[in-house]
């Protein structure tokens, strides 16, 4: 449902502009992929016109910016417990590494936006922003993929910080990878059911995922204990 907002006259009002902004793009990404995400839509839901979203957030970028932060955050947390938790402390150092990659996929296969986010980081999401917003989306991605290195490292300290921090961020990018390509078009669809000789092409994006960071991060080890 649109809102209609008058103009904010404090910064309390000016933070809940934000927030609404930062809502209802939210709810349009639980509809529609990053890349359907309009400003005019945007701005239409939210009941402001386009100027004035801009007032608050310098592009439809910055916005989607802001929500892979905040996506990356709350995955965060849910590690904080599913790590200790689905990792046996006292089994064999190779089980244990398969286990952290298991529920970092399964994860992150519970997280489409996050994924199709993180997938449009790079290529469109920071093309469209000015260095002030790029430099502070890439100040809180430095600590995220730090807390996410310190997470695996703390269940697989074999690995060390400085590896840690190489497979976390081999993580996120991998990740943003392999959801482009296991999002095929209509038209690759259509392609794959008419020729099954083609559809081999096609990648299933949690086995693929789960293949690549386990090898990842056995070559990290067995590299470590040389």
């Amino acid at each position: 449902m649109a809102h209609t907002f008058q103009r904010a006259r404090s910064e309390e009002q000016r933070a809940q502009r934000r927030q609404a902004i930062l809502d209802t793009t939210a709810s349009m990404l639980a509809e529609m992929p990053v890349a359907q995400v309009s400003l005019n839509e945007l701005s239409r839901r939210v009941g402001l016109a386009k100027s004035n979203v801009l007032r608050y957030f310098e592009s439809r970028e910055a916005v989607l910016l802001e929500l892979l932060d905040v996506a990356c955050r709350e995955w965060l947390e849910y590690l904080e417990g599913a790590l200790p938790s689905g990792v046996d402390a006292d089994a064999p150092l190779p089980e244990r590494g398969d286990r952290v990659v298991a529920v970092l996929v399964a994860s992150l296969a519970d997280r489409p936006v996050l994924c199709d986010l993180t997938s449009s980081q790079a290529a469109v999401l920071e093309r469209n922003v000015s260095p002030a917003v790029a430099a502070e989306f890439k100040r809180t991605a430095i600590v995220n993929v730090g807390a996410l290195a310190g997470l695996i490292c703390a269940q697989v300290p074999e690995l060390g910080g400085e590896d840690a921090g190489r497979f976390a961020a081999v993580c996120v990018m991998t990740t943003g990878a392999v959801w482009t390509h296991a999002q095929p078009s209509a038209a690759m669809l259509a392609v794959y059911e008419a020729e099954p000789a083609l559809a081999a092409m096609r990648i299933d994006f949690a086995a693929t995922l789960r293949e690549v960071l386990e090898v990842m991060l056995s070559g990290l080890l067995a590299r470590a204990a040389r």
